[in-house]
């Protein structure tokens, strides 16, 4: 046990600390009433990060209850990031919380000085109020969340978790790192320096992944290498990699009850049938696959074992594992791997179950059937089909199509497409591609000469 924590938290950049207090909170409708009372609540300061803040009923709601702290003395202090906040929150919006003395500040936005800059995001999402309790989660601040009941929408699932310990300090110094990032750090006296008194005995691990870090897939890739028994997946984005979809499949070889359960219909539309095209090789090695019947799935949580659990921000794809500032609450303990058990069985229930289709007959054995039986074969697939729409909603399973052939169909005719618009128009490519090559040039020749020149001006003497 004591080498498999050391491997966890060396792989992790994180240590697993005791004594918190931890409690599942399932969609808006239990996160943001806790969200809301721990603002409302607070007495020295608010520090709250958010990939999307939405300007709508749930955004203004929020920045209302920021705007009433910090006009009451307490240090509120906000990050959204740039490009989750494109079409989703106006310059107003921002420019009131600052009029009402809440500090915001801006993730990564576009910079001549940085070409390729907007890769890298902050897609993290968590609250920490007066230092005593934080909040790490999937969601994000809008009506997507919450849903509208008189219109019949229902909400997006989502998960997070309400966190009060030692560990609380962990999420402040994540919070830290991203405040520093987009300008002047957070003030000595902005977080609390003395230890933060247990509040329970759950073990848990802030992972604060960083660009090309890796911490928490090389975490992830140890968890489905040491399951035993069950593991557990939700994810709102899956485009797994090589390396960890090796690592479910012999894991599911080895007889562990791998599971993946996943959007049935996404708010990014080109996502879904990639992830579609990988569930062939998941299903053919036990994995079983399950779609969300819901509008969104949008949480991203694990449990493993009925022990190891985790809730938070980061997706299984290159994205969340290599690119983005992402933020998870990595929790060891029995009973709260429980809750997130009987969670996952609810969500389960509405959802429909992915399973490989029967062998299709080989070109000979079709001809052999004859022509004769043409039309009664065209009536039988029509028949199939019905069946399976039928079958679908009767069992809650759904036979995969062939929906590689489909991708590689729409990947190819998209190439072709584009190779014509090159031939046609050549400058669509080459001036692009020149003005990319130029900017980044003209950054290296500019920050080498800076370099260059730092040296020299501090080695000049005054003179006498």
């Amino acid at each position: 046990m004591e080498l498999m924590e050391q491997a966890l938290a060396r792989a992790a950049g994180a240590p697993l600390v005791p004594g918190n207090a931890v409690r599942l909170l399932r969609d808006a409708s239990e996160n943001y009433p806790a969200w809301l009372d721990a603002i409302r609540s607070a007495q020295h300061s608010v520090h709250f990060e958010s990939y999307i803040i939405h300007e709508d009923a749930a955004g203004t709601e929020f920045a209302e209850a920021l705007k009433a702290r910090a006009r009451d003395g307490v240090r509120v202090r906000v990050v959204y990031d740039w490009l989750g906040g494109v079409r989703s929150t106006s310059r107003r919006f921002w420019r009131d919380l600052r009029s009402a003395g809440v500090e915001v500040r801006c993730f990564n936005p576009p910079s001549i000085g940085s070409p390729f800059g907007w890769l890298s995001r902050d897609h993290r999402k968590s609250i920490v109020v007066d230092g005593q309790v934080a909040f790490v989660t999937g969601l994000c601040v809008g009506h997507m969340w919450t849903g509208d009941p008189e219109r019949g929408i229902a909400p997006w699932r989502d998960t997070g978790v309400e966190i009060r310990g030692p560990a609380v300090a962990d999420v402040e110094r994540a919070f830290a790192q991203v405040w520093a990032v987009t300008g002047p750090p957070l003030p000595a006296d902005a977080r609390d320096s003395h230890p933060i008194a247990q509040a329970g005995n759950v073990a848990i691990r802030i992972v604060a992944s960083t660009p090309w870090s890796a911490g928490l897939f090389r975490l992830d890739q140890l968890i489905a290498a040491a399951a035993r028994r069950t593991l557990w997946l939700t994810d709102a984005y899956f485009a797994g990699i090589p390396a960890y979809i090796e690592a479910m499949r012999a894991a599911a070889r080895d007889g562990v009850d791998v599971r993946l359960l996943v959007p049935g219909t996404s708010d990014i539309p080109i996502l879904r049938p990639l992830s579609e095209a990988g569930y062939r090789t998941l299903l053919t090695a036990g994995i079983r696959v399950f779609e969300w019947k819901g509008p969104m799935l949008h949480a991203k949580t694990a449990v493993a074992d009925g022990r190891w659990s985790r809730v938070g921000s980061s997706n299984l794809n290159v994205a969340s594992w290599l690119g983005n500032y992402e933020l998870d609450a990595v929790i060891e303990d029995a009973g709260f791997a429980e809750a997130m058990e009987r969670m996952y069985l609810e969500d389960l229930g509405n959802a429909t179950e992915i399973v490989l289709g029967v062998r299709r007959p080989r070109p000979r054995e079709r001809r052999a059937r004859g022509r004769a039986r043409a039309s009664a074969g065209r009536m039988a697939a029509g028949a199939i089909r019905l069946g399976n729409v039928v079958n679908a909603a009767m069992t809650d399973r759904r036979v995969l199509a062939s929906v590689e052939h489909q991708a590689l169909i729409a990947v190819g005719a998209l190439l072709v497409a584009v190779a014509g618009i090159f031939l046609r128009w050549p400058r669509t490519i080459a001036v692009p591609i020149a003005i990319l090559v130029f900017w980044v040039g003209a950054v290296i020749a500019v920050k080498a000469s800076r370099s260059l020149l730092r040296p020299r001006r501090r080695s000049r003497k005054p003179r006498a």
